[in-house]
């Protein structure tokens, strides 16, 4: 672990585009004292966790935040995340948003919280209905007229998004750093809300 812990209350999340992202929503919100790690994809959580737990600065930390995306299923990927906590032997919320009391007290949050997906998908919500949504249809609609053909459909709305803003960027964590994203946006409700209670 690359950085020491030096603070009561820490969030992990996937991957640097996530850091970046929450980097900069915990600055919007006025939040000091959190420190954000990245722990990598989704399936290496689990041996992070374990080696987390026994790093130095760890028995100062209070609060646990966990983030990840929901890929194929909101549920699983709680289910997954709480799993991994158990390995760890850290407190296990019953739910997403929910803080499991102990020492340290941990809460999991999943991109989106209510279907598939990630957080591309929850960028793509804070867009929907504007001029650009539109014309980010229309371009899709030309590229692939038979329907589309995307696997990841809202990291590609998300990417052609970014393309029309004043300093484009494929990073959406980077984006997130020059306030591309209105964070006080509906779509970022439970994002926001989630940040507040663990920084609180």
């Amino acid at each position: 672990m690359p950085t020491r812990i030096s603070s009561e209350t820490v969030l992990l999340v996937e991957g640097k585009d996530h850091r970046n992202f929450f980097e900069a929503f915990r600055n919007h919100l006025g939040i000091s004292q959190m420190q954000i790690f990245n722990y990598g994809g989704v399936d290496e959580l689990s041996d992070y966790l374990s080696t987390f737990v026994k790093s130095e600065g760890f028995a100062g930390v209070r609060r646990i935040g966990i983030a990840r995306d929901a890929e194929r299923s909101a549920q699983s990927a709680f289910l997954s995340v709480r799993s991994a906590l158990e390995k760890a032997d850290l407190a296990r919320p019953d739910a997403v948003g929910e803080v499991a009391p102990g020492d340290p007290a941990v809460s999991v949050l999943v991109l989106p919280d209510d279907d598939a997906g990630m957080l591309e998908t929850v960028l793509a919500r804070s867009f929907a209905d504007t001029r650009a949504d539109g014309c980010i249809d229309r371009f899709f609609a030309c590229i692939h007229p038979d329907g589309p053909k995307m696997r990841r459909p809202d990291k590609a709305r998300t990417t052609a998004f970014l393309a029309t803003t004043q300093d484009p960027h494929v990073s959406v964590g980077v984006a997130a750093k020059k306030k591309v994203w209105e964070f006080e946006h509906e779509a970022f409700r439970t994002i926001r809300e989630f940040l507040s209670q663990l920084g609180g």
